[in-house]
């Protein structure tokens, strides 16, 4: 079974965010869908974002169409270079990002939580 973290690319939050998927909804698989500032950007707070947005649609759809991914994960963390801003406007981002996600078409059935990974690498919901 597949679920799909939705991710900034840093090396830091790859693994507190698999690990805290396949444990705690207990899947076998992760896809992972990596931008950097990847919450700012699905909450439309960065440049570029409208055709960065089309990508992860993309990616999305080969994710819970092919794979059969059943629980969708957005994040966002302390510390981030590709969305440098408080670790509020993260967590207010990442909100607007679930919501906007769980909009998309296909997505009704699918589980779409909210992480923010805090300054000691542990995952907290939030969305």
């Amino acid at each position: 079974m597949f679920g799909t973290a939705i991710s900034c690319m840093d090396g830091r939050i790859q693994e507190p965010i698999r690990r805290y998927i396949t444990e705690r909804f207990g899947l076998e698989h992760v896809d992972v869908i990596t931008q950097p500032g990847i919450d700012g950007v699905l909450a439309g707070e960065t440049t570029g974002g409208k055709s960065r947005i089309e990508l992860i649609k993309c990616m999305l759809s080969i994710s819970v169409n092919a794979h059969g991914s059943s629980t969708i994960v957005i994040s966002g963390h302390y510390d981030c270079a590709g969305h440098p801003v408080s670790d509020e406007q993260h967590i207010h981002d990442i909100k607007k990002a679930v919501s906007r996600v769980k909009s998309w078409d296909g997505m009704s059935a699918i589980q779409v939580i909210g992480v923010w990974v805090n300054k000691d690498w542990k995952v907290e919901v939030v969305a």
